[in-house]
């Protein structure tokens, strides 16, 4: 029967103050002044637990070791309860996948955890939560626990992480690894896709739900020149015609240009103004 540490009197998956109770040849055992009645936790030597004193007090990292007890470590891990980190498939068994989150034992993320199929050696946006037992376990499921109250207004530059897209609707985002955020699929470009980090500027803080839709361009003409400059020389390459406009799907746009369609459709309709191509029902044409 496996044993249920939901109602551990250490705090699983969280950094805490403990004091040392004692020491012995394996490390020091650690107790919570305040509960002294909750017992003890061991610091191995390994994790942290030499050269100290009865009556010290440390702030420790507890999670369960191979055998599922709870044991106590001085390393940061790269996520803990309450925080959503990317993190590093380093295999992948029968039970699901096992995460690098900086400790001696990896991370389980459990195939029903999982969104989509992941690769050993790949990078996955993960939340930490406790299973029934009370074992630290990963989910993908990070959308549920993104927030939405934001401490940023319409102009504000973000730093994000892409963790899914919807090519009918965008890229999803999770600025700061706290709130939603959304990159609309007219804004795509082929830089980004799941796994990877954007900066990107809020053109919307949406008023029914408060949360973030992001633009991942500068703003103003600045930006529009240098997109226009990418064009320009893809239609002098081309001979002076190439066969894209309105109805050209974005991944069509992204491919050729890099571009979102949304920046392409700003940048060929200021070259038309400037007098620089005509745009015409089947495509653009160079003047």
């Amino acid at each position: 029967m496996e044993a249920n540490h939901s109602h551990s009197p250490f705090k699983i998956g969280q950094t805490q103050t403990l004091q040392v109770d004692h020491m012995s040849k394996i490390g020091a055992f650690l107790a919570d002044p305040a509960h002294p009645e909750a017992g003890t936790v061991l610091l191995p030597k390994k994790e942290g637990g030499s050269g100290l004193a009865d009556g010290d007090t440390l702030s420790v990292f507890v999670y369960l070791d191979s055998e599922d007890r709870p044991i106590a470590t001085t390393r940061a891990p790269k996520i803990e309860m309450g925080q959503i980190r990317p993190l590093t498939v380093v295999s992948v068994t029968k039970i699901g996948a096992f995460l690098d989150w900086g400790l001696e034992k990896d991370l389980l993320l459990p195939f029903h955890e999982q969104t989509v199929r992941v690769q050993i050696g790949k990078e996955y946006l993960v939340a930490l939560y406790l299973d029934k037992t009370g074992r630290p376990c990963a989910t993908m499921k990070v959308y549920e626990r993104l927030k939405a109250d934001a401490p940023y207004k319409v102009g504000d530059w973000v730093h994000g992480y892409v963790y899914n897209i919807n090519p009918n609707v965008g890229a999803f985002v999770a600025v700061d690894y706290q709130y939603h955020g959304l990159i609309p699929r007219q804004d795509l470009n082929r830089d980004i896709h799941i796994a990877s980090h954007v900066r990107a500027r809020v053109s919307q803080v949406r008023s029914r739900d408060h949360r973030l839709v992001l633009s991942p361009h500068k703003q103003g003409y600045k930006m529009i020149n240098t997109d226009g400059t990418v064009v320009l020389r893809k239609l002098k390459a081309a001979g002076g015609f190439l066969p894209y406009g309105d109805k050209t799907p974005p991944a069509v746009i992204g491919k050729e240009f890099g571009l979102s369609k949304g920046a392409f459709k700003r940048a060929i309709g200021h070259l038309q103004k400037r007098g620089k191509l005509r745009i015409e029902k089947d495509g653009i044409h160079l003047l």
